[in-house]
């Protein structure tokens, strides 16, 4: 058995490095995992192997319902590793409606081929509506049916984005919109909700999951502890300003471009994220960083009981 996962392991870099991912990287990624999680670093050696061994036959289904493919354009564009290598070339992504080449009864016969085989990881973007079926359709079949379907038979389903872990801005109209969790009501569902997802905690607790063959600790909402686990108002540069009591009031004023947004509706103080602690697009930027305030975009409550974006959530005092 050790025998025939490092003979698995060693393919799994093989193609790694074929790809232009070197053994180096990849271990470093897994090493980032690690320190996210809570492990020892001691760990990533074991857990890199176990995850290349796997890369090798994990398939993939990505299933979008009512949203903007804002998560999977997140995914795309994101880098150093590029994790479009490892989610698009190295995990068998058998169907995916944005990036693959089929189309049409070709595409749905990809999936139902997949579905029928089992042993794959089912991935929802956007919400599932639950007013009329008519709402979302595939091939004249309503989406919700065929999310269900493929739930039943995979191995871990994932909720990427806001919409799919809750609704969205989607529950805020006239559809019924729910997530994953609401539709799949005796299905275990992880959740990464933000708007759109972070792909470094979508590769990250894919990862965990190769790895160790189980979930990492989740919070009561179903998301991953090591992400979610303090308000973005804990970590935010502009924190000091709130104590000071020094409130943004008008946008085009330098002196105080850099003061707290609270006054401008920042929802910090009740969302969960460490948005301003590991910032977008290696290390580039966040909302905070660029003079917005925080929507609160992995909780629960939005959109609909954030809204409107803008407002002062309570008086400040």
């Amino acid at each position: 058995m050790k025998k025939s996962l490092e003979d698995s392991a060693e393919k799994g870099y093989e193609r790694l490095e074929s790809r232009g991912v070197s053994r180096r990287d990849f271990l470093k990624l897994c090493s980032l995992s690690c320190v996210a999680f809570g492990l020892d670093l001691s760990v990533a050696p074991k857990m890199a192997d176990a995850a290349a061994a796997k890369l090798m036959k994990k398939p993939v289904i990505w299933m979008q319902g009512q949203g903007c493919t804002g998560c999977s354009s997140s995914l795309l564009s994101s880098i150093n590793p590029g994790p479009e290598k490892l989610l698009l070339e190295l995990l068998s992504v058998r169907f995916h409606p944005t990036i693959m080449a089929a189309a049409g009864e070709q595409a749905v016969q990809s999936w139902e081929e997949c579905v029928a085989e089992g042993n794959y990881l089912l991935v929802l973007e956007g919400s599932i509506p639950t007013r009329d079926p008519r709402f979302c359709t595939v091939e004249g079949q309503p989406f919700g049916e065929l999310f269900k379907k493929a739930a039943a038979n995979a191995d871990l389903v994932i909720a990427a984005g806001s919409c799919a872990c809750y609704g969205g801005i989607p529950r805020a109209g006239i559809t019924g919109a729910v997530g994953a969790q609401d539709a799949l009501k005796d299905t275990k569902v992880l959740n990464l909700p933000s708007c759109p997802v972070k792909p470094d905690r979508l590769i990250s607790t894919i990862l965990y999951y190769l790895g160790h063959n189980e979930l990492p600790r989740l919070d009561n909402d179903g998301r991953p502890v090591a992400y979610y686990r303090y308000v973005l108002h804990d970590s935010c540069h502009r924190r000091l300003h709130y104590e000071r009591g020094e409130f943004l009031s008008d946008w085009n004023d330098p002196k105080t471009s850099d003061w707290c947004l609270y006054n401008k509706g920042c929802k910090g103080k009740e969302t969960f994220t460490n948005c301003s602690s590991y910032w977008w697009n290696d290390g580039v930027s966040y909302c905070g960083a660029v003079g917005s305030p925080c929507s609160g975009c992995s909780q629960p409550k939005f959109y609909e009981e954030f809204s409107p974006l803008f407002a002062n959530p309570e008086e400040v005092k």
